[in-house]
């Protein structure tokens, strides 16, 4: 046997021995019952020798206890939500639509939220190089983000909105589906928003060369031809004005082409097939027209040369973000990208309203969603933690908490689905003046109203959950990351609710006269309903000094009404919230929950926004100590 042998050998026997001695004479432990510290050749006690036989140590050496926290279970997301079943059984009782989205909800809870999760937890990266030094920008993304691309165009989620098998309810039934899919679906909600957008403006501008074969993707339900596209428009000088910010430049070609030169600084879903952008034409000279009137609509595809290369893109990096961390977000220099101007020359802006009305919608309708998920899981968590002796749905004050998060989540619901309703019905031919009139005004108040919703309401839902909703691996701060961005894109709070009073002027008041108009009608039919009286009755107040405060800002300076436009904007979105819920709650088919709702509601939203915009302007001391100038950020969403 060789030196080492030995050693070896001694030493396994000496570990044999040592472990025997040990099975036959275990160290004493110190009792943490006893007054005093055992010495370490004492030997144990009875007590404690008994406590550990009959496995009542439950923290000694690897055990953790026999106590485990179950976890919120997410169930089928149609099924659980009676407000989405019993509006679609006033408006679309259709069998083919409820068994679709009964199937989807299963699919949603069983298979595809943990996609969502595999996203979140595999975040895109940016290979700028191969192994061989050639530029490649590759963007990889998880297998879950290319699985919900497939899933997407198989369950129509954006074909749906233009196959119109249900006349002016397709819309509904587009984003009622997507709402189901929203919380799980790993923000890839977001590039199905741009591609939505996308195939509504060439639809509007005409379905014909060079977008007809991407009109054609855009809209399909199979898997293999389907396209996502991005919305370019944002670079370094600013996001919403786009007017003064674009700097990108279009350089005619000789077959009538473009190749655009500039720079994209935020440009989502970025392994986007195809992308619509604004640019600024150059003559000859080199010149080009500044302003709005200098910006015309472009249509790219993203595509490759043969040894990889992208063509007239340099992918520059991926954006860092507080949230929707699970989709990429890029800045792009377009160094000669192929393209074709769409709009005529310097209708770039104009040709993209209808697009932003589609992305908005889907906005509102995140957001409405993120509110419904987070209530459920909150709802569900109630019946297993207990807390103080007994379940949290036995706690009287947190389940008035969870009831006021409902009441939220249910006006956001049918806020955005009445916008869908005016939406599906102009698509369909079938809109009034009025009907076009609230769909303008009532876009931009949607999207703001219900994107600063979700924030509060998904942050109280965490906190339902007490410590583990701070924690990361419930995937339950990711969804208040991903609702902050809700309030930003597409637009800020204060950005729309200028918007707003554009959309007023322009029409020079029709599209208020429509809002009156038809909130009185929603609240004609609850006039007999005894139950929702005070509800009635708070609206119709609430509307009378609307409309007040309405003919007193005509008669101001126009600073006034700028001052107030967020107050305002508030005022119209809960006042409208108010009459949708009496008048979904005198249905027929409507339950107690539905009254409830109208009658809460129409005490906590009607708070008046406007008063506090009459201060403002009245007290020119108070907005002189914020240093003059802007508008003053009440702090009360």
């Amino acid at each position: 046997m060789t030196t080492l042998s030995a050693l070896l050998s001694s030493r396994q026997a000496s570990g044999c021995c040592s472990r025997l001695w040990r099975a036959r004479h275990p160290p004493s432990l110190v009792h943490s019952r006893s007054a005093s510290v055992a010495e370490p050749s004492t030997r144990k006690g009875d007590e404690e020798q008994l406590w550990e036989a009959a496995g009542n140590l439950p923290f000694s050496r690897a055990k953790t206890g026999a106590f485990f926290q179950e976890r919120a279970i997410l169930k089928n997301p149609f099924q659980e939500d009676a407000l989405l079943r019993s509006y679609l059984r006033r408006h679309l009782p259709e069998e083919a639509v409820f068994s679709d989205l009964h199937e989807f909800g299963e699919r949603v809870a069983k298979e595809v939220d943990k996609w969502g999760r595999e996203c979140e937890v595999t975040p895109p990266r940016l290979v700028h190089f191969d192994p061989w030094g050639r530029r490649v920008d590759h963007i990889e993304t998880s297998h879950a983000w290319k699985r919900m691309k497939d899933l997407s165009a198989q369950e129509g989620l954006v074909g749906i909105g233009y196959e119109r098998l249900f006349g002016e309810w397709s819309r509904v039934y587009q984003m009622s589906k997507l709402y189901i899919f929203a919380p799980s679906s790993g923000l890839y909600t977001c590039p199905l928003a741009m591609t939505d957008g996308a195939a509504k403006v060439i639809q509007s501008l005409g379905v014909s060369w060079p977008v007809e074969e991407a009109y054609r993707r855009l809209t399909t339900r199979q898997p293999e031809r389907f396209w996502t596209s991005g919305q370019w428009m944002t670079e370094r000088q600013g996001g919403s004005d786009v007017a003064s910010g674009t700097e990108t430049i279009a350089v005619p070609q000789a077959d009538g082409s473009y190749k655009l030169h500039g720079f994209k600084w935020f440009t989502s879903a970025t392994d986007a097939d195809m992308t619509l952008t604004l640019a600024r034409v150059q003559v000859k000279t080199g010149a080009t027209t500044p302003g709005s009137k200098g910006l015309s609509l472009f249509y790219a595809e993203v595509s490759r040369d043969e040894d990889g290369t992208l063509r007239g893109i340099e992918v520059q990096r991926l954006k860092d973000k507080l949230g929707t961390r699970q989709m990429p977000t890029a800045e792009l220099l377009l160094d000669g990208l192929p393209a074709h101007r769409l709009s005529e020359e310097g209708r770039g802006v104009a040709s993209i309203a209808n697009m932003l009305t589609i992305t908005r919608i889907h906005n509102s309708i995140s957001a409405a969603a993120a509110m419904r998920r987070v209530v459920q899981l909150a709802r569900d968590y109630a019946t297993r933690r207990t807390a103080f002796g007994k379940l949290l749905k036995d706690h009287p004050l947190h389940m008035q908490t969870l009831a006021r998060m409902e009441v939220e989540a249910r006006g956001a619901f049918l806020l955005v689905m009445d916008v869908c309703r005016l939406l599906g019905r102009e698509e369909s031919g079938a809109a009034t003046e009025l009907d076009t009139h609230l769909l303008r005004l009532l876009t931009p108040v949607v999207k703001l109203y219900t994107g600063k919703q979700a924030v509060a309401v998904v942050s109280e839902g965490l906190e339902s959950f007490g410590g583990q909703g701070y924690i990361e691996d419930t995937g339950l701060p990711g969804i208040l990351r991903d609702a902050q961005v809700l309030s930003i894109w597409e637009g800020t709070t204060n950005v729309l609710s200028l918007d707003v009073l554009r959309c007023v002027a322009r029409s020079a008041g029709s599209v208020l006269h429509a809002y009156f108009t038809h909130t009185k009608s929603l609240l004609s039919g609850a006039s007999s309903v005894s139950s929702l009286a005070p509800a009635v009755k708070a609206v119709d107040v609430a509307l009378a000094e609307l409309e007040e405060f309405v003919q007193t800002a005509a008669t101001r300076p126009p600073s006034y009404l700028e001052l107030a436009a967020r107050d305002l904007a508030y005022s119209l979105a809960r006042i409208y919230t108010g009459a949708l819920l009496i008048d979904h709650a005198c249905w027929e088919g409507a339950s107690p929950a539905d009254t409830y709702a109208a009658l809460r509601i129409t005490q906590k939203l009607l708070d008046g926004f406007l008063p506090a915009a009459n201060m403002q302007w009245q007290s020119g001391v108070w907005i002189n100590s914020l240093g003059g100038g802007g508008a003053h950020e009440e702090g009360k969403d």
